[in-house]
């Protein structure tokens, strides 16, 4: 039989769309021609399938004229994953494998020169789309990218470690012949995740800042987004990089979405299955790196903390384009990446986590050290956060320094265990009363779960008016004061909720000053 079909899957998002890998050998001048809007790395194929399937001692078919299509034609094709089908429709359109038998399987793999087959990045979102389109299918892939589609619940993977592996599994034989015996090289793989201790930094290695620990606390209770205002050195990073440590342990459904961008991004790890990402990148990003982009499109940084931390540290470096880029994410929890041909949604749920100076010297209100800024200078860099963005963060607090002494003396605090315990606590309390987290109540939500008294609702309509709040200012201080009201498993939210949440929208100006 000259014509063979092979079943793979393309990458676009988080979508992996189904594609049929058709070869045709005819007679004629001998060519190797590759269409169906392929990109660079899938062109290239076509070198490294014939070495592959020469230095397996298989037969190439020099003589025959060589058309391989991936189709549908429209769907733009990337990567080195379509190596091993490729090379599979060539033996199967030239007899030397079963092409019957290919039926009922979906291969993913690139060829080394010599066979060996090499992972591949998007294997998890590949199997989470067979699960989500309930197809009942083997998918083989090489070592590495087999063990992390394995992940997804009743998933049938195949490990394959070189071609003759998979060759092996299809050669002709008769109907009544019993099927081959697994070998070192071709295994099915089963999801068997190891969920080690959460390896987060202790909360506890931070000392004194009481203000700054129950901002996180309150953040990790409900969800918000948390800005940390402070001189150098004052532990704006180290609290940073412990807020994980305060979430709950991750379901099966959020660490599969999250494994499934880290897997599109390259970054996916076993030893990190389970485990809530942190993202912290270098300020100098653009705001492609942060939000994602490029042809086809990849995820950026806000989708590889999708359920867990984004830290921005020395937030007001970043380029201006960059942090206007996160305003609707913040809101939607997604982001769609438009180009002219295609567009990809994203997820991008993640907790925002900003660390910054007061000014550019970094001392500016500190009693340890005078502050050299002019009074432009200061309001030149603090005005490179925007009205928006600072109003979608929730909670704006300032992290003083610790003297020496304090420093020296103080005992270690309450460590990360018992702080995300009341956290969780109050996790349970939203998710029974809503369904989801209080950072997320919309709308008509919010008047039938916020629970405001009647002498709160006075006070902090007095307040919003006085220090001149938008609507969202007011809502998100509503948010944080039903957060606070949950930790202290009150049911209603009263005035000292209300008061707490409004000491967390202060301008940053103002807690620099202060």
């Amino acid at each position: 039989m000259s014509l063979s079909l092979v079943q793979s899957r393309a990458l676009l998002g988080l979508e992996a769309a189904a594609v049929t890998v058709e070869v045709h050998l005819a007679n004629g001048l001998p060519s190797f021609t590759l269409v169906g809007l392929a990109d660079v790395e899938v062109k290239e194929a076509r070198e490294r399938v014939r070495s592959a399937i020469q230095n397996s001692a298989l037969e190439f078919p020099h003589n025959k004229r060589i058309t391989v299509n991936l189709a549908p034609a429209d769907l733009p094709k990337d990567s080195g994953r379509f190596d091993l089908p490729i090379a599979l429709g060539i033996l199967a359109a030239s007899g030397q494998i079963d092409a019957a038998k290919l039926a009922g399987h979906e291969f993913a793999g690139e060829l080394s020169l010599s066979g060996e087959l090499r992972p591949v990045r998007g294997a998890l979102a590949m199997s989470l789309a067979l699960h989500a389109g309930r197809v009942v299918t083997r998918l083989v892939l090489p070592p590495g990218s087999a063990e992390e589609a394995a992940l997804v619940p009743d998933a049938q993977v195949y490990r394959a470690n070189h071609l003759l592996d998979v060759v092996r599994q299809f050669l002709p034989q008769p109907d009544t012949a019993p099927a081959p015996e697994p070998t070192a090289g071709w295994a099915r793989v089963e999801a068997t995740p190891q969920v080690m201790a959460r390896p987060y930094p202790d909360l506890a290695d931070v000392k004194g800042q009481l203000g700054a620990k129950r901002a996180l606390e309150i953040a990790a209770a409900g969800g918000h987004s948390l800005l940390l205002v402070g001189p150098p050195g004052a532990g704006k990073s180290m609290l940073a990089q412990r807020f994980a440590g305060l979430l709950p342990a991750m379901s099966t459904e959020e660490a599969l979405q999250s494994a499934a961008v880290a897997s599109l991004g390259g970054r996916f790890s076993l030893a990190n299955w389970a485990q809530r990402p942190t993202c912290s990148p270098h300020h100098t990003a653009s705001a492609v790196a942060l939000v994602g982009g490029g042809s086809p499109p990849r995820p950026g940084e806000i989708s590889l903390a999708h359920h867990g931390v984004l830290f921005l540290d020395e937030l007001p470096e970043f380029p201006r384009a960059a942090l206007e880029a996160l305003r609707e994410p913040l809101e939607s929890g997604s982001i769609t990446i438009s180009r002219a041909a295609r567009r990809s949604e994203f997820p991008a749920r993640f907790q925002l986590i900003g660390a910054m100076n007061p000014c550019p010297c970094g001392y500016l209100g500190s009693p340890q050290k005078a502050c050299r800024c002019t009074p432009d200078q200061v309001a030149r860099y603090q005005s490179k956060l925007s009205g928006p963005l600072l109003d979608r963060i929730d909670l704006h607090v300032e992290v003083p320094a610790l003297a020496a002494a304090d420093l020296l003396q103080a005992r270690p605090g309450e460590a990360s265990a018992s702080v995300g315990a009341r956290c969780l606590a109050a996790r349970e309390r939203a998710m029974a009363r809503q369904g989801k987290l209080n950072q997320a109540l919309q709308g008509q939500e919010m008047d039938a779960c916020l629970l405001l008294d009647e002498a709160a609702a006075k006070f902090l309509n007095i307040a919003a008016a006085r220090l001149g709040w938008s609507a969202r200012s007011t809502h998100r201080a509503l948010r944080v004061a039903r957060t606070i009201a949950d930790l202290a498993a009150a049911p209603n939210i009263q005035v000292t909720h209300v008061a707490e949440a409004m000491q967390y929208r202060r301008s940053v100006m103002q807690a620099g000053r202060t």
